[in-house]
């Protein structure tokens, strides 16, 4: 499991990968992911996240994804996020409306996972678009 999460990680950081990654710390403990994977040529980042169950309910996903969505479209310079989660995950849609997104449709039937078709709700957030109203969390790079 821990060579599993090191490639991982060492797969998101690779400087020639397209993934820009934000670790949610708490208590110097990893509880959750924001990342952008970034198309340079279209100025658009697919937008995706994830937290630990014992992280999840308190708002912390919603802050840091607003977070990092402001730097994406404020400091990094991209024009437009896109994001996408399952239908029978609505949680995710929360975190994605509390960050600024837009729903803007659901692609029926996207996933295979176990056997089972699984509609995905789609989301985007244009930098034009209005900035939800958070409390950011402090972003710190090494």
């Amino acid at each position: 499991m821990a060579e599993e999460a090191s490639a991982y990680v060492a797969r998101l950081v690779d400087p020639d990968s397209p993934h820009e990654p934000w670790a949610v710390v708490e208590s110097d403990a990893l509880i959750g992911l924001v990342c952008v994977t970034v198309d340079e040529d279209n100025r658009n980042g697919w937008f995706w996240y994830w937290m630990t169950d014992r992280a999840r309910g308190r708002g912390v996903m919603s802050r840091a994804a607003a977070t990092i969505a402001e730097w994406a479209l404020a400091e990094r310079g991209l024009d437009r996020l896109e994001l996408g989660h399952r239908v029978n995950n609505p949680a995710s849609g929360g975190v994605a409306r509390r960050a600024g997104f837009v729903k803007e449709g659901t692609q029926r039937q996207k996933f295979l996972v176990d056997g089972e078709r699984l509609d995905v709700d789609t989301y985007g957030r244009l930098k034009t678009d209005p900035h939800p109203a958070f409390d950011p969390l402090p972003m710190v790079t090494r």
